[in-house]
């Protein structure tokens, strides 16, 4: 294999793995807002109770880990391992990064000046509290810490090798 070959294969699962994010932060961020707008009635308050974080962001990422997992380890990794030995190593990483990004989350949403505001949208109005900046500053952190200790420890010994 050469250097450029190398390169190439790094850029593709980089990119994959970009796109697997996006989706995947998409679909988390809108499972914790639709909990904390309908199950927790939060629509313009400035400060969220710290259980509705909790149980919103549990169940998010919960929903996230497990469509993360499957396209991760099949679409960006292309692991043959053991999935069982490769979904408790996934969850592992996850549960820390996790506890990372959910440290992050209640620090700001109780301590942190962040200010809200307003936008609109196709003639309606929505209104971004500090709150849900504070889960989206928390998702950041979760996705390059994610992503490093993924390729450097979940998938790093199992993937198939591409073909020059």
């Amino acid at each position: 294999m050469t250097a450029f070959t190398l390169n190439k294969n790094f850029f593709t699962q980089f990119l994959k793995y970009g796109i697997v994010g996006v989706v995947n932060t998409l679909l988390t961020l809108t499972v914790i807002w639709i909990i904390m707008k309908w199950g927790y009635g939060m629509y313009g308050e400035q400060r969220t109770p710290n259980h509705a974080m909790l149980v919103s962001n549990l169940v998010g990422y919960g929903a996230g880990i497990i469509s993360s997992f499957i396209f991760n380890r099949n679409w960006t990794f292309k692991s043959k391992g053991d999935w069982k030995k490769g979904f408790i190593k996934f969850v592992a990483v996850f549960a820390v990064c996790y506890i990372v990004q959910l440290g992050v989350v209640l620090i700001l949403n109780k301590s942190a000046v962040i200010a809200s505001f307003k936008f609109s949208f196709q003639n309606k109005e929505y209104f971004l509290t500090s709150s849900y900046i504070c889960q989206l500053i928390g998702n950041v952190c979760y996705t390059i810490l994610n992503f490093l200790c993924n390729k450097y420890y979940t998938f790093k010994n199992d993937v198939v090798k591409e073909a020059s």
